[in-house]
């Protein structure tokens, strides 16, 4: 398989995922084995093969320790893949966890719905109005309080 043919089934297997958290939220298969658990499961194994398969042919000067480096690796189509693999499935269960933390705190799926298309396009933007959206409705900015 190629390397844009993985890309390419990665960014089609999330979509089921997206579809279900904006359109059938309360599907008892929506949180816990189609979106939280299958698809990023399976982009994590899809991740470890590519990364691991790339590890003897990282390109040199290559790495994670400055901008000059991390762009080096992203000369390598597959390294890229890689990365593109890891927003795919983190977004996705940021997502998760947004449609079920609105679920336990009572807000309205129709306010989380721009939050999770801004998830799905944009990550931190898409979480960060979230987290307002859960300020504003709950009156109370703490995500987890302390004890």
């Amino acid at each position: 398989m190629t390397i844009e043919a993985i890309f390419t089934f990665c960014n089609i297997l999330v979509l089921p995922g997206w579809a279900l958290l904006i359109l059938l939220p309360r599907w008892k298969w929506t949180l816990g084995l189609i979106s939280a658990g299958l698809i990023p499961f399976v982009l994590a194994l899809v991740y470890a093969w590519l990364f691991a398969g790339r590890l003897s042919l990282m390109p040199e000067g290559g790495g994670f320790g400055s901008l000059p480096a991390l762009m080096v690796l992203f000369t390598d189509p597959a390294l890229v893949t890689v990365g593109w693999i890891h927003y795919l499935a983190f977004d996705l269960f940021v997502g998760c966890w947004e449609v079920n933390d609105s679920r336990k705190q009572g807000i309205n799926h129709w306010l989380v719905i721009p939050c999770l298309l801004l998830t799905f396009l944009l990550g931190p933007i898409g979480l960060a109005l979230y987290f307002v959206l859960r300020a504003v409705k709950t009156g109370n900015a703490l995500i987890y309080p302390s004890t």
